[in-house]
């Protein structure tokens, strides 16, 4: 017979087995692990608002729509702020620590500064737009061409570049991605564009490869996606004009695809059911499902469906399944078959988007530029499950992203973390 300590012995032992095999999972990235809008907790809120479901709440000094990211229950961020009361001037580039419990703050390093000379800023942009990447033990930022550096998770500084000099247009936007030893970056400004591989251990630049695209706006800013085909990793990065696959090691390119002159591309790319989804950007976007297997130009070979109404210019899409969700700038959701671009229903949500959507919990997360949220099941029919609304009105660009059954929801004054 078995005492209650015995009891106890046992469950502690069960507990230590369970969290053995389900450890927390960390968002080391924009959009999650991998980069594709994909949280794998069981459990996460349905509904909240201002007063409801509201863990915590606190300031975060400056401006920036970096997405939050999280490791080992502390979340990082970036933000700018003003060096002489002039928003449109001089700036402080700063990486921020929380502690993910109580939100208190547990460190704020000053990075790099930027004179503000030339700096031409879009108003859905700020100075730190690039969501920073989390990688044992290292916490890698990046401004753009004031610069990108690698520090510790305690915010010391292991070492900084401003080697990638470029004249970006309304500010900087894409986020880096990292594959084993190398971070690489997307470059797209109006004067020169390129994707650069940064070594992770130096900070000294890998590789440089200039974008081939002749177009008469250069300007982007996604951010690249990793994927492995036959064996061989690739840096799926759209720029203006075209996206271009990379290998992450040299920068040789592998494939490209000829969108003619679509700029200013925003979102990331997503790759499902063996395909790569783009979006064109501006003026006016289309969806290119692309078939990565291919070498050199497969804009006649390898695009598989294309769809040129509804697609956004500004949110990233989510794949679920064999199903393709996205959601206009504008506010108008769709869901398409992901191996034929069949459409399966579209929605108008209300408000205008620039987060990206996610996946989380069974459920799939759209978040407006004015904090409402529309919660749905994933589905071929439209299932919407809950509206929230913060009501605060704070704008809220920035993705969402999870740490342990929560979200973290950046506002432009705040972060929140939304809890049942």
């Amino acid at each position: 017979m078995m005492t209650p300590r015995h009891y106890m012995s046992v469950a502690l032992v069960t507990a230590s087995i369970v969290a053995s095999i389900s450890p927390a999972e960390d968002w080391t990235e924009f959009r999650g692990p991998g980069g594709q809008g994909h949280s794998n907790v069981a459990a996460l809120p349905l509904t909240w608002s201002e007063t409801e479901h509201i863990a915590w709440k606190v300031p975060i000094d400056g401006d920036g729509w970096s997405s939050p990211v999280v490791a080992d229950g502390k979340i990082y961020l970036t933000t700018a702020t003003p060096l002489d009361g002039d928003s449109d001037k001089a700036r402080s580039l700063r990486a921020v620590c929380l502690h993910a419990d109580d939100g208190r703050i547990l460190w704020n390093q000053e990075i790099f500064r930027q004179s503000g000379d030339g700096v031409q800023l879009h108003k859905k942009n700020s100075h730190a737009s690039a969501t920073p990447v989390l990688d044992n033990g290292r916490l890698y930022v990046h401004f753009g061409p004031s610069g990108t550096a690698c520090l510790t998770t305690d915010g010391e500084v292991i070492w900084k570049t401003e080697e990638l000099n470029f004249k970006p247009v309304h500010g900087n936007g894409g986020s880096p991605a990292l594959h084993d030893d190398t971070l690489i970056v997307t470059c797209d400004g109006g004067d020169q564009q390129f994707v650069a591989g940064i070594d992770t251990a130096s900070g000294d630049v890998k590789w440089k490869t200039e974008r081939q695209a002749d177009v008469k706006k250069g300007f982007s800013f996604s951010t690249p996606t990793l994927i492995e085909v036959d064996g061989r990793t690739q840096a799926i990065c759209a720029g203006s004009g075209a996206v271009v696959a990379y290998d992450p090691e040299t920068g040789e390119e592998i494939w490209s695809v000829d969108y003619d002159e679509g700029y200013s591309v925003v979102p990331r790319p997503v790759y499902a059911c063996g395909l790569v989804f783009v979006s064109s950007g501006y003026d006016s976007a289309s969806l290119y499902a692309i078939d990565p297997s291919g070498r050199g130009d497969v804009t006649q070979s390898h695009v598989r469906w294309t769809i040129d109404r509804g697609v956004p210019k500004t949110p990233s899409m989510l794949a679920v399944g064999e199903e393709m969700y996205f959601v206009d700038d504008g506010g108008v959701a769709s869901c398409v078959d992901a191996r034929t671009g069949k459409q399966h229903w579209k929605e108008r949500l209300g408000g205008k988007y620039s987060a990206s959507p996610f996946y989380g919990a069974g459920r799939i997360y759209f978040q407006s530029e004015t904090g409402e949220t529309t919660v749905i099941k994933p589905g071929k029919t439209f299932t919407e499950l809950a509206t929230n609304e913060l009501g605060n009105g704070d704008r809220t660009f920035a993705s969402f992203a999870v740490v342990d059954n929560a979200l973290l929801l950046r506002s432009e004054t705040h972060l929140y973390r939304i809890e049942e």
